[in-house]
C-alpha cells in the first residue's frame, strides 16, 4: 500500500524501462510503495515512486509503443525535469545476447571493455568512401555506480547472488507473477547456428490449437518447423553476470549474421545488443543492465522476456544495496551535468562570438581585416540562427576563416573575383 507522499526533491535515482513487462518487474522490486505526486505541466511521463531499501526511486517506462534511443531520452529529460535532485539512472531491461559467451537468462552489466565505455550506439556514424564508420559512443556509468560493481562482483565470486532471494520474495508479494517471471521448464535455451534461418512454414492445424498452449503469439514465433539438427550442442550451466559492452541502436536486430559481424568490428567486445541506453548515456548519468532474452537472430521470440527483465531488476536491487544514501547526496545532480554541459557549448559560442578581441598574434588580425569577396559576418550570423534551431554542427573559429579565406585567395589568383559562397 503507498504511504504518504514525499516531495519531488527526495528522490535520487530515476529507473528508466523501455517495456511494460520491464516496469513491471521494476515495480515489483521496490520494497515499499509511495504516494503519487502531481504531474508537472508538459511532462507527458507516468511515473511509480517507491524505495529499495534507503533509496527513493523513481520509475518511468516509456510510452506504449515507443521504442529507440529518441524515445528513451526524452523519458529521462522530462523524469530529471520533474525530479530535480536525482543523481543518476538506471537503464534496466531485456535485451540480446551474443553467443557463446552470453546465454539466455544470463545478465549484462554495460561496463568500460577496452577502447570503449559501457555502451556505443552501432548505427550511428557517417559514410566515407565507401565504408560506413562508426561515431557513436556514449559517456561510461558513474564512478559511484562502477564501484559498487566492482565489489559485488567480487561477492558473487565468494558468495553467491542474492538474485534468487529476490526472485521469491516478488512472487510472495506477487504471485501473478510466478509463470513467466520465474525459470519454468518451458524456458529452453536453443541457439541456432548462425547461418541458419528460422523456418517461417505455417504449423500444422493441430499444433495451432494445442489446447495445452493457447498462446497464439508464442505459435506465431515457436521453432517447432526449424531444423534441430541445426541447434548448437553447449553443456548446460547456470545464470552468469557478465560485464562488458553494450551495442545499441534504433533498429531491431534480428540477423545472426549482422549479429556476427557487429560483433567483429567491436573486436569481440560486444556482449548484448539493445535499443535504448544510447538516448540515455549523453545526457544523464547512468548504468545499462540487461537481462538477455534472445540471441538478436531470426528465431527470437518473446518466451524469455519476462524472467530476462526480472533478473535484472532483482540484480539491479542487489546493486543498489552496495551503495551508501549518503554518498548518492555528495553526487552532482543528473540536471546539473546537462546544464554543465549546455553552459560549456554556450561558452563556446560566446567565446567565438568575441574571437577578434581574444587573438595576440599581429598575423590573425591582419588576416581578418584583409578584404575577401565572401560576407563571413552574414555567414556568421546564419550560423549562430541556424545553432539556436538546432541546426548547427561546429564552431566558427580562426581556423575556419584562416581556411576559408585562404582557399578564396587561391581561387582569385587563378580566376579572379568569384561569385559568394558559402564556406562553413
Amino acid at each position: 500500500m503507498a504511504s504518504q507522499p514525499r516531495t519531488r526533491n527526495d528522490y535520487r535515482i530515476g529507473w528508466v524501462c523501455a517495456l511494460p513487462k520491464e516496469q513491471t518487474a521494476a515495480i515489483a522490486m521496490l520494497d515499499r510503495r509511495h504516494a503519487d505526486l502531481p504531474r508537472l505541466p508538459n511532462d507527458h511521463n507516468t511515473y511509480t515512486l517507491g524505495s529499495i531499501g534507503n533509496h527513493n526511486v523513481v520509475v518511468a517506462c516509456l510510452p506504449k509503443g515507443r521504442i529507440g534511443t529518441v524515445s528513451a531520452a526524452i523519458v529521462a529529460t522530462q523524469m530529471i525535469h520533474a525530479f530535480p535532485s536525482i543523481k543518476f539512472g538506471l537503464m534496466i531491461g531485456i535485451g540480446g545476447g551474443i553467443p557463446p559467451k552470453v546465454r539466455l537468462g544470463d545478465i549484462v552489466v554495460g561496463t568500460p571493455s577496452g577502447q570503449y565505455p559501457g555502451v556505443v550506439q552501432w548505427d550511428l556514424g557517417k559514410k566515407e568512401k565507401d565504408k560506413f564508420i562508426r561515431t557513436g559512443s556514449s559517456n561510461n556509468p558513474p564512478s559511484l555506480l562502477l564501484s559498487a560493481v566492482t565489489k559485488l562482483e567480487s561477492d558473487h565470486e565468494l558468495t553467491g547472488s542474492r538474485i534468487p532471494e529476490y526472485l521469491d520474495e516478488m512472487v510472495s508479494k506477487y504471485p501473478r507473477l510466478a509463470p513467466k517471471y520465474l525459470r519454468s521448464e518451458s524456458l529452453r535455451d536453443v541457439l541456432f547456428k548462425a547461418n541458419y534461418e528460422h523456418n517461417e512454414s505455417t504449423p500444422d492445424y493441430a499444433d495451432v490449437y494445442s489446447p495445452e498452449n493457447e498462446n497464439e503469439e508464442d505459435k506465431e514465433e515457436s521453432c517447432r518447423n526449424c531444423d534441430k539438427t541445426q541447434v548448437v550442442k553447449r553443456k548446460p550451466r547456470d545464470m552468469l553476470v557478465h560485464y562488458g559492452l553494450i551495442a545499441s541502436g534504433n533498429s531491431v536486430v534480428k540477423n545472426a549474421t549482422f549479429r556476427e559481424d557487429l560483433q567483429q568490428y567491436f573486436k569481440g567486445e560486444v556482449l548484448c545488443i539493445e535499443m535504448e541506453a544510447a538516448g540515455l548515456l549523453d545526457n544523464f548519468p547512468c548504468i545499462v543492465i540487461r537481462g538477455i532474452c534472445n540471441y538478436a537472430d531470426s528465431h527470437k521470440n518473446k518466451t524469455w522476456q519476462e524472467h530476462a527483465a526480472a533478473l535484472a531488476a532483482a540484480y539491479t536491487k542487489e546493486l543498489l544495496g552496495y551503495i551508501q544514501p549518503s554518498d548518492v547526496d555528495k553526487e552532482q545532480t543528473a540536471g546539473d551535468i546537462i546544464t554543465g554541459v549546455s553552459s560549456a557549448l554556450s561558452s563556446i559560442k560566446q567565446d567565438t562570438t568575441y574571437t577578434r578581441s581574444d587573438l595576440d598574434k599581429t598575423e590573425d588580425l591582419k588576416l581578418l581585416d584583409r578584404p575577401t569577396p565572401t560576407d563571413y559576418g552574414s555567414q556568421q550570423t546564419d550560423y549562430f540562427r541556424d545553432d539556436n534551431q538546432g541546426q548547427g554542427n561546429g564552431c566558427l573559429t580562426l581556423a575556419n576563416i584562416r581556411t576559408g579565406y585562404e582557399s578564396q585567395t587561391r581561387r582569385c589568383s587563378v580566376q579572379g573575383s568569384p561569385e559568394p559562397e558559402k564556406q562553413f
